[in-house]
């Protein structure tokens, strides 16, 4: 489980930075991958913010039951990608698509070994 976790932080790490960082600077990519900057933007990059810090701090001390509550609403919200950019060809789709099979495992792993 404890392999499985910091899989799934690092992960999450790994990609929010360079995201962040392209968001931050709006960078061309970021524009091509997110669209122009907006205000609906600068509320992703906020809530990209919030999982990377999450993640970071939950690498440091990691509290299965955080990290699972973490990764599920991850897990929700990549999944609702498709429907709500009405693509699945996007890259960041993509991208979600496989880092939420990524954390379903982890979140899996997690559950089996702290249910009650």
């Amino acid at each position: 489980m404890r392999a499985l976790i910091t899989v799934s932080l690092a992960l999450n790490i790994a990609v929010l930075v360079p995201v962040c960082y392209g968001l931050l600077t709006r960078a061309g990519w970021a524009d091509a991958a997110y669209g122009p900057d907006t205000p609906a933007r600068g509320i992703l990059l906020s809530v990209y913010l919030a999982i990377l810090l999450g993640s970071a701090a939950l690498l440091l001390k990691p509290i299965p039951a955080m990290v699972a509550a973490l990764l599920a609403v991850q897990i929700v919200y990549k999944l609702t990608t498709p429907f709500t950019v009405g693509s699945i060809s996007n890259p960041v789709v993509l991208s979600n698509l496989g880092i939420a099979a990524v954390h379903a495992l982890t979140l899996a792993t997690i559950w089996r070994e702290i249910k009650p």
